[in-house]
């Protein structure tokens, strides 16, 4: 007997390990899935169970959200609108919006060989290391020639400025560090701030419905770009009024030099905090290098001392 198109085209069947070699997920997942209700029930022939492509699209779909920082709470929440019929497109939609790029800026590479000729030219492995712990620089796997991906070249551009200007690596890796922590306090108080006022009302259902989440993401393309321009606005008119400060202090007559109470950063060679790690050990680094330069700076007051007080004897006796 021919096929005929009237007959049901065959679905593609799967047994639980080649579920799991398709989708990513292990077989211990898949099942863990199916206790919490995320993944449906497979069809059971005689003694095997039996999954299909919808069962692969879900466990997809599960590996999408939890990649954009969903828990599997969230994600159950949000298949059970999907089954109910109430859609997840507005949702997905926000998804995207949120998870995007927050910024026009594209990312870049550059060689090993680049990286070092922009900063002195003198290859520094502790340096490299940091500013990839930093997220600066992302190592670009399986390349015949050392490459490095720049998520914000606008930032290793700055870096490279201040490094030309003369201000060590040590000290704009710290300051990076400490301007992070402001930016992501600046962040958060931005989206509890645009959460309780603009977005409160889009979001007070679990889900949210459809047409809310779809208006919430055209709200967040319209409110996007408010966060950086408040910012560049406030830091300008700080820095006018700080760097005016500072200069008039700086050019007055009637201003000493402050004198400094609060401890400051001192950028050290690798190679001396290494040798000093191989003789204290890395927990006690600090405290060694301040004993030492305590002692140093005990030293030369009592030589200078002890001049003095010869240098007196002996014009003392010359009188």
């Amino acid at each position: 007997m021919g096929t005929g198109l009237s007959e049901r085209v065959a679905q593609p069947e799967y047994r639980i390990e080649d579920l799991a070699h398709h989708s990513g997920a292990t077989v211990r997942t898949i099942r863990a899935y199916q206790d919490r209700g995320l993944l449906p029930r497979p069809e059971r022939r005689g003694r095997s169970n039996v999954y299909g492509d919808s069962h692969l699209a879900r466990l997809r779909q599960i590996a999408d959200l939890l990649d954009r920082g969903y828990t599997l709470a969230s994600i159950k929440e949000l298949l059970e609108a999907w089954d109910t019929g109430r859609g997840l497109g507005g949702v997905l939609g926000l998804v995207a919006e949120v998870d995007g790029p927050w910024t026009d800026e594209e990312a870049d590479r550059i060689s090993r060989a680049d990286l070092d000729a922009r900063f002195g030219g003198t290859p520094d492995e502790d340096a490299v290391r940091e500013a990839i712990e930093l997220g600066v620089l992302e190592r670009v796997p399986d390349r015949e020639t050392e490459e490095y991906l720049v998520p914000s070249p606008q930032e290793l551009a700055v870096a490279a400025e201040l490094y030309a200007a003369g201000v060590p690596l040590a000290a704009i890796t710290g300051h990076l560090r400490e301007l992070r922590g402001q930016v992501e306090h600046i962040a958060s108080r931005f989206l509890e701030f645009t959460s309780e006022h603009v977005f409160a009302r889009y979001l007070e259902h679990r889900p949210p419905t459809d047409a809310d989440a779809a208006e919430a993401a055209t709200l967040v393309r319209r409110l996007r770009p408010l966060a950086q321009q408040t910012v560049d606005a406030e830091l300008a008119r700080a820095m006018r009024l700080f760097a005016t400060r500072h200069l008039q202090h700086h050019l007055s007559w009637d201003n000493p030099p402050p004198e400094e109470r609060e401890p400051r950063a001192v950028a050290l060679p690798p190679e001396t905090i290494r040798a000093v790690e191989r003789l204290v050990g890395a927990e006690n680094v600090a405290a060694f290098i301040t004993a030492a330069a305590e002692r140093e700076v005990q030293t030369r007051t009592l030589d200078t001392l002890a001049s003095n007080a010869a240098n007196s004897s002996q014009i003392g006796q010359e009188a």
